[in-house]
């Protein structure tokens, strides 16, 4: 493994997070990141792949009231498979609509994508599969003990209808138990889930250390990503997206507790429970609106 030294990120080392999703984008389409891609997508969608090439990752909207899709890493792989890569690591999705706008976004990315392409002389049994990825820094599903999920059509008895379209959910709010393992006893997919949750922090520098030290792919990456935290540039946008998401939440709390003096006062249950509507909707735990309403678990279950 040539100049593996040159990988390794010292314990000073001030690098950007790759969970986050600009970074994110910056690591996997930089042009010296192919191999980096490969390895991920080889190990996401679990077969061998040989090559890839970055596309387009704006898809044209043939009508001027529908949405413009941006993706992260638009990609195709040496068959024709589409693959979309994407990093989710803004809003918390386990409940309300926040979780309904995640995955039926993901969805309409997925199948979107799949339909965009060419198809003129194509019989349908020849179409390519299409895979969308995403890589949560958040619970997306609180029922489930896994931290990937895969899904595709299947019959109520679980019989694959098709492998055409694909969805593939990793939750990098599930890595503790991954996170104790010997590092020679981890996956490549477990490897690089761990570094995209925890290569910026030095507390965890060690295990990412010994990780590049076993796995090539993420030792260029951890250089490509040392290269990416000098710049300037992108060290602001991440300064202004996190003061942005201060104020937001400094101002929702502050909305909150303004609402529950108000409720105090005036003795009205139902401004708790709109208090709780809204909590729900933008994707904050039962436990946490029931901290901050007063209201049982079981009347937040109603809700």
């Amino acid at each position: 493994m040539a100049n593996l030294k040159n990988n390794f990120i010292t314990e000073d080392a001030d690098l950007l997070p790759p969970s986050d999703d600009r970074i994110f984008k910056a690591l996997l389409t930089h042009p010296n990141a192919k191999q980096v891609l490969i390895d991920i997508i080889s190990a996401v969608i679990e077969q061998k792949v040989l090559d890839v090439q970055i596309r387009n990752n704006e898809l044209p909207a043939m009508d001027i009231e529908e949405k413009i899709e941006r993706f992260d890493v638009n990609c195709t792989i040496e068959n024709g498979d589409q693959v979309n890569v994407e990093m989710h690591c803004e809003e918390r999705v386990e409940t309300g609509t926040i979780r309904i706008n995640f995955l039926n976004k993901y969805t309409y990315y997925l199948t979107d994508l799949h339909s965009s392409q060419k198809s003129k002389g194509v019989r349908y049994k020849d179409l390519k599969r299409t895979y969308q990825i995403t890589f949560s820094l958040h619970t997306v599903f609180s029922n489930r003990k896994d931290f990937v999920h895969r899904f595709s059509l299947r019959t109520e008895d679980g019989e694959q209808l098709t492998d055409q379209v694909n969805i593939i959910i990793v939750e990098l709010s599930k890595l503790y138990t991954v996170e104790k393992k010997p590092v020679e006893a981890l996956t490549t997919f477990e490897k690089w889930s761990l570094f995209f949750k925890y290569a910026d922090d030095p507390v965890y520098r060690k295990l990412i250390n010994d990780i590049i030290k076993e796995k090539e792919e993420i030792g260029m990456a951890a250089t490509l990503l040392r290269e990416i935290s000098q710049d300037e540039h992108e060290r602001a946008r991440i300064r202004s997206r996190k003061m942005y998401e201060m104020d937001k939440y400094s101002d929702y709390h502050t909305a909150v507790e303004i609402g529950l003096i108000k409720g105090r006062k005036e003795g009205i249950t139902k401004t708790s429970i709109n208090i709780a509507r809204n909590a729900l909707a933008k994707g904050m735990t039962p436990e946490f609106v029931r901290d901050i309403t007063g209201l049982s678990l079981e009347e937040i279950a109603k809700l």
